[in-house]
């Protein structure tokens, strides 16, 4: 792990504060991670008794294994993620929504001729992380009728734009709509994005806070999720002045990529973090037995709770 490197307001541990978390991202910072940056920067936390250390990971899937491993209190992650992650037996459970939309999508160029998953008959289809991605792209052709043998499936690592614009694929899995979209239209191109709720796949929370239940101090974590519910506040009530204060924090962020992509982020933040959809996670539970993913069956108990509930 290593530890964040944005400004020294941003990381300074206020002195009064007396319960200390630590947060691993699910990558580096950037616009989706805006209520945490916030809710930091405008001593959200602090007001809420919390020392946060945010920190990045070596590898995006290091995240659930942090937190299973008593390295994190909570970690950044993705809703079909954790269903996986519960099924090797990892100790981890959805407590908080970040982004509460999908954001994962099928990117295709606009002139590539291709407007639905039917049209990636014997195409080259890419995919940065094998298991998830790959069910998703599955579900997705067979909505459009056909099997994971009519495309060629290649595995491009997290270079998902570069592969498209090369022609090395004629389309990529595991793009996410906010930023993928934006980086091609920055380069040149145009893309057009297959959405997976539209084709076969339940809607899900993209990104997720998991902990670990048996080591968790659900008040502490109360307590961040409400200071990021402010913070998110902050953000839809004047998004303008949020991306100013956002991008403010490190000069990193201060790029026209990060710039487009927060006008497609700062909508899908969810109000209510703490709140707790129980059909989105059971239905995709369901999805991914089905699937023949996961054995499936794992209660709503497993998979997510309400750090609020009585």
């Amino acid at each position: 792990m290593k530890t964040l490197t944005l400004s020294l307001a941003l990381l300074a541990l206020p002195a009064h504060a007396d319960t200390e978390l630590t947060v691993m991202l699910d990558w580096f910072v950037n616009p989706d991670h805006a209520p945490i940056v916030l809710a930091q920067e405008l001593g959200y936390f602090t007001d809420a008794g919390l020392a946060v250390q945010v920190v990045t990971p070596a590898d995006p899937n290091d995240p659930p294994r942090m937190v299973a491993a008593g390295r994190a209190d909570l970690a950044i992650s993705y809703q079909p993620q954790l269903h996986l992650s519960r099924h090797q037996g990892l100790p981890v459970t959805r407590v908080g929504t970040l982004v509460e939309t999908p954001l994962t999508c099928l990117v295709v160029l606009a002139d590539s001729g291709i407007d639905t998953p039917a049209d990636l008959a014997g195409r080259g289809v890419g995919f940065a992380v094998a298991g998830v991605q790959e069910v998703m792209l599955d579900a997705m052709l067979a909505d459009g009728g056909l099997t994971p043998t009519d495309v060629e499936q290649i595995n491009i690592g997290w270079s998902i734009a570069p592969a498209l614009m090369s022609g090395q694929v004629d389309g990529v899995i595991g793009a996410f709509r906010n930023f993928e979209l934006n980086q091609l239209r920055l380069e040149g191109f145009e893309g057009r994005c297959l959405y997976p709720e539209a084709h076969g796949i339940p809607a899900y929370d993209e990104l997720i806070y998991l902990a670990d239940p048996a080591r968790m101090d659900p008040a502490a974590i109360s307590a961040f999720l409400e200071a990021t519910e402010r913070a998110t506040a902050f953000i839809k009530n004047d998004p303008d002045a949020a991306w100013q204060a956002f991008s403010a924090t490190a000069a990193e962020l201060r790029t026209p990529l990060n710039e487009a992509a927060w006008h497609d982020t700062w909508p899908r933040f969810a109000s209510r973090p703490a709140a707790l959809d129980a059909g989105r996670y059971l239905r995709f539970e369901a999805f991914l037995a089905e699937r023949g993913a996961t054995p499936g069956g794992l209660p709503l108990s497993d998979l997510a709770i309400d750090v609020n509930a009585p």
